[in-house]
């Protein structure tokens, strides 16, 4: 088995590559570290590789959502290849799903982890591990490429002030969203909608506290049109996931799961796949049941789900 170290030397505030080779040092197996030198140039290297070396091989995304989104976008189409995760962003939204970054900053116990299939999003020709979501989040993710490594508001601080800056331009879009065939918004309008895989978006909110990323279900939550007062009300429980068991948000919000979501908007609209923005204004969104075999460190489990069924 080869073990090849995917570093995005862009992801997060500061370059990873020393602290990348720091953790590879530590263990001794058959490696190989790949620096990348522009956005997209991840999945083009692995797509190569498995192309002229058909040995069973592992991928390790090393930076944050974005440089874990390229290297499955490579590897997802060969059956003979795995993908894990050593979080080196300022999200790293997926691996929440496990209970956070400290298994995967193990290298020992990445390499004894378990090839474990599991579900992914697919948009055309493009995939998410994590998530698909539009409206205010998108419009926040936007601000967050733009934002992420300008001092004082960079890093850790990015989204917070993201959502602040979302707050005065991002509160209300056009489109229409359809789950297995059923519209979820006739009026048309949203704040946010998110198609999940995993529980986590934004560093810290738990927006699908009830996903599972290996049901072959998407979970999709809409939420209405809100002022800021109702919205600001709601946030402490968009962060921790309970928003969909409290009584008195249920009425500002739509909850369905599903397997195909048809999504249909005026020209100009923008959507984010694991936090890389796409430009489309008439596409579905689908799951692909077990599509990807990700490497799940040794001692790491799934957090589970909270709430019951809305």
């Amino acid at each position: 088995m080869k073990h090849i170290f995917i570093i995005n030397p862009a992801s997060g505030k500061e370059n990873a590559t020393e602290f990348v080779q720091q953790k590879v040092a530590e263990v001794q197996v058959e490696h190989e570290i790949y620096i990348t030198k522009a956005p997209g140039d991840a999945i083009q290297y692995i797509k190569n590789h498995c192309t002229n070396d058909t040995q069973p091989v592992r991928f390790y995304a090393c930076g944050g959502d974005g440089t874990l989104n390229e290297v499955v976008n490579g590897a997802t189409e060969f059956d003979f290849a795995s993908v894990g995760c050593i979080p080196c962003g300022s999200g790293n939204d997926f691996i929440k799903y496990y209970g956070g970054k400290e298994p995967f900053l193990d290298l020992k116990a990445q390499v004894n982890g378990t090839d474990t299939p599991i579900d992914l999003i697919r948009v055309k020709d493009k995939y998410a591990i994590n998530a698909v979501h539009f409206g205010f989040d998108s419009c926040v993710a936007n601000l967050i490429t733009k934002l992420r490594r300008v001092p004082v508001i960079g890093g850790k601080h990015v989204y917070p002030f993201s959502v602040f800056i979302g707050l005065i331009i991002g509160m209300y879009h056009r489109c229409k969203v359809e789950v297995d065939g059923e519209c979820l918004n006739p009026k048309g309008s949203i704040l946010l909608c998110t198609i999940a895989n995993g529980q986590y978006v934004g560093g810290s909110y738990r927006c699908a506290p009830r996903s599972r990323n290996d049901d072959a279900l998407l979970e999709v939550c809409l939420f209405k049109p809100l002022s800021h007062i109702r919205f600001a009300q709601m946030m402490k429980s968009y962060q921790a996931g309970t928003h969909l068991d409290e009584p008195a948000y249920r009425p500002y919000f739509e909850y369905k799961q599903g397997k195909s979501v048809h999504i249909t908007a005026p020209s100009g609209f923008i959507f984010s796949m694991d936090g890389e923005i796409v430009h489309d204004n008439d596409f579905v969104v689908e799951i692909m049941p077990r599509q990807l075999k990700f490497i799940v460190p040794e001692g790491a489990e799934p957090i589970g789900c909270v709430g019951s069924e809305v």
